[in-house]
């Protein structure tokens, strides 16, 4: 009885050491599908957006209407490599800023919002236009056919 109870024992150690080599290697996908799915909705996102605000600064020009991160809005009178002054109000203050301040750029904003406004209208006007041509014109002989049956 207990050489049984010994084998039932190593039988049962052995298939627990296979089945946790098998939990092991899950564990170890389950980490790798975590970190992929992580760095696909939260880091590229992020380094997309760092982008973008990057080149919206370095694409400023003299005569951009910009908003900075504090809420003032200015236009751009000076660049430099790593500051910018605007001229804010009515009596023509003007402010010497950091670029990395610079919030939004209302003139690339506005240009943007009607290029969009653009497409979506000639986009509207191609799907009239293809509409208009798909409508089926009745042929002569057609017509004849109608006419013989109103008859």
């Amino acid at each position: 009885m207990n050489s049984i109870l010994l084998q039932f024992g190593s039988a049962a150690a052995s298939s627990s050491s296979a089945s946790g080599g098998a939990s092991q290697y899950s564990g170890i996908v389950l980490m790798v599908v975590l970190v992929a799915v992580m760095y696909f909705l939260m880091i590229r996102p992020q380094k997309k957006r760092q982008k973008e605000e990057q080149e919206m600064r370095s694409s400023l020009e003299i005569g951009d209407e910009i908003i900075t991160i504090g809420g003032i809005v200015g236009k751009v009178v000076t660049i430099r490599e790593e500051d910018i002054v605007i001229e804010t109000g009515a009596d023509r203050t003007k402010m010497k800023l950091q670029r990395w301040a610079v919030n939004t750029n209302l003139t690339k904003t506005e240009q943007h919002r009607k290029e969009v406004e653009a497409a979506k209208e000639a986009a509207k006007e191609k799907k009239a236009k293809k509409s208009k041509d798909e409508t089926p014109e009745i042929s002569d002989t057609a017509k004849a056919a109608e006419e013989k049956i109103e008859k």
